[in-house]
């Protein structure tokens, strides 16, 4: 694929010729639609939306999202989460060889990482570290804000570079984590619940010292 500037582009999705490079696991309905050029997450209840293509080595997953309120069933201002570099113990070559419902305690039984922007009501936003442990998951940061504000694009960067974990909105670096045992591969999804959310410009990125 085409590089820029000392990145190389890995994977892409331009959102215009449907969701085949993504699968929702939707515990009550709602929709999950590509066209011209957005992502539509629109969702009474929780939802996990994965990219199927996993990822390994140093990467940055890019992506522009938007918190959508304009009067929709489910246009309510909160979680905007995400999972990467994700596995799950009962099926750790495989993430699709397990069956999930949708549901947030299914996702316990992930190893990886996981940050939420606006969660719990659009009154936390906090970074773990999942450990594939029920009841267990670890938090690393839990900060007041920043919150979702509705209508508004938040570009959002999250990388892996050997044990160095990041997390950016709007090129401002809100976690920065160290990790001793760093999770090195894995799938990366949106997940939410009872929301509303647009995505567009997801890309994914090698930086020029990363390895596969």
């Amino acid at each position: 694929m085409a590089g820029s500037g000392r990145r190389t582009l890995i994977a892409q999705d331009d959102f215009r010729s449907g969701t085949g490079k993504w699968t929702a696991e939707l515990l009550a309905g709602g929709t999950v639609t590509a066209s011209n050029g957005r992502l539509d997450i629109d969702v009474p209840d929780g939802a996990t939306v994965w990219f199927k293509q996993p990822f390994s080595g140093s990467y940055e997953i890019e992506y522009t999202a938007v918190p959508v309120s304009a009067g929709g069933p489910n246009d309510r201002v909160s979680d905007l989460n995400t999972f990467w570099s994700a596995r799950d113990i009962r099926s750790p070559r495989d993430l699709f060889a397990t069956e999930r419902t949708g549901a947030f305690t299914d996702y316990d039984y992930l190893k990886g990482y996981y940050a939420g922007l606006g969660g719990n009501t659009n009154t936390t936003t906090r970074f773990r570290r999942y450990v594939g442990e029920p009841g267990n998951r670890p938090l690393i940061y839990d900060l007041t804000s920043p919150l979702l504000e509705p209508n508004r694009p938040y570009h959002i960067r999250q990388t892996v570079h050997g044990n160095k974990i990041q997390y950016r909105v709007n090129g401002t670096l809100l976690f920065d984590y160290t990790d001793p045992s760093p999770y090195r591969s894995g799938w990366f999804a949106f997940r939410t619940i009872d929301s509303h959310f647009t995505i567009t410009d997801f890309k994914v990125w090698r930086p020029a010292t990363g390895k596969a």
